[in-house]
């Protein structure tokens, strides 16, 4: 009954996942929601807005660095089941950011509009491009495992998880160190419309993934040590580095 409890938990964290980070593409894109970035909410001053705001994505951003932290991990472990510890990460991340969304105060005061056709369609374009790339990367750093699916359901399926993470560089990681990141900023900046809040969102979102990227390579270098190093110093964080010939294994998240 265990097994069966911990694999449906992992398959409904998984469903609200899903359903919440599509809400967040809407959001963001100001598409097909009932309130995104730019619409909806109650009307607000521009500073209780912007101190609203800030709050909202502080405890997104806590939440999100404090619960990935191996520290933190093995403390949370003496009191959540291992095979749980990430679908309940993706529970609470997924609560933060479906109340980011809901309690976001619009400030719709425009800071560019691209009115020109075919340069606002290339942005919109280079927006979605990003989703996809945020998307492929998780693919290819094991998407399941990352949203806790493959450890709920492993005993269940009599399988064994692995202790070790694997230091590879499939596809886009031969280029770069955080494509996932990457495709978030293009989402975040390609806006053809972009209001005042949507550029502090994608300011403050900018900030915290730099920071998050110190911590998680810091992390990365505690654990696989010069390996990493050399990645780190052959491939681009955020922007391709190509090289004539194939890098050597690096680390993947």
């Amino acid at each position: 009954m265990r097994k069966v409890l911990t694999a449906l938990y992992s398959l409904l964290v998984y469903v609200l996942f899903l359903c919440v980070f599509l809400y967040a593409i809407g959001f963001v894109e100001n598409l097909g929601v009932p309130k995104s970035i730019d619409t909806g909410g109650r009307s607000v001053g521009t500073v209780e807005a912007l101190l609203i705001d800030t709050a909202l994505l502080m405890l997104f951003a806590v939440q999100h660095s404090v619960m990935a932290r191996p520290g933190f991990k093995r403390i949370w472990t003496r009191i959540v089941p291992e095979e749980i510890e990430r679908s309940t990460y993706v529970l609470f991340a997924s609560l933060a950011l479906a109340l980011l969304c809901w309690q976001w105060r619009p400030l719709p005061q425009p800071v560019w509009i691209v009115d020109e056709p075919l340069a606002a369609a290339l942005l919109s374009g280079i927006s979605w491009v990003g989703w996809l790339i945020l998307l492929t990367s998780t693919f290819l750093i094991s998407h399941f495992q990352l949203f806790g699916l493959s450890q709920g359901f492993a005993r269940m399926l009599g399988r064994t998880t692995a202790t070790e993470p694997a230091f590879v560089t499939p596809f886009l990681y031969r280029w770069l160190r955080h494509p996932l990141y990457a495709g978030f900023i293009l989402a975040f900046w390609a806006a053809p419309h972009m209001s005042l809040g949507h550029l502090f969102f994608a300011i403050a979102t900018t900030g915290y993934i730099f920071v998050g990227i110190w911590f998680e390579e810091r992390d990365l270098i505690a654990y696989y040590g010069d390996r990493y190093r050399q990645y780190r110093a052959t491939v681009g964080m955020l922007v391709p580095r190509f090289h004539s010939h194939r890098p050597r294994k690096g680390a993947a998240h």
